[in-house]
């Protein structure tokens, strides 16, 4: 798997729109990856996943609102969405992604691809 761009364009056609690159950390097990990515300030409605042959795209919308009457006099997060695209290993089930959200976190569970997966070969004596 690896991480194609930070700044992506949203078609062909369509000029790139900044977007923030939210830190992600892969872990590679016997069996597939596990990716957790940390999007804080994304509700769920606003989180979109997407997989198109191998490329895993990850985006969300921040949803911090400034109370009312308030100005900001300080920002370090000034862009309101995350981007972050991945190309996926042939070794990846691509089709078999589980995703969970909780408190800002995504985890995404990618199984290996069966002719991928560890297999025991069984010996006959003879």
């Amino acid at each position: 798997m690896n991480d194609t761009t930070s700044v992506a364009k949203q078609a062909a056609n369509a000029p790139a729109e900044a977007a923030l690159m939210p830190p992600v950390d892969v872990i590679e097990d016997a069996n597939g990856i596990t990716l957790y990515a940390d999007l804080p300030g994304v509700p769920k409605e606003k989180l979109n996943l997407h997989v198109e042959a191998d490329t895993l795209t990850i985006e969300g919308e921040l949803a911090l609102a400034m109370p009312e009457g308030m100005e900001a006099t300080h920002v370090e997060v000034a862009l309101p969405r995350y981007r972050r695209v991945f190309t996926l290993s042939k070794e990846l089930d691509a089709g078999k992604v589980g995703a969970e959200f909780a408190h800002g976190v995504l985890k995404l569970r990618i199984p290996k691809a069966e002719h991928a997966q560890p297999r025991k070969i069984q010996v006959a004596v003879g």
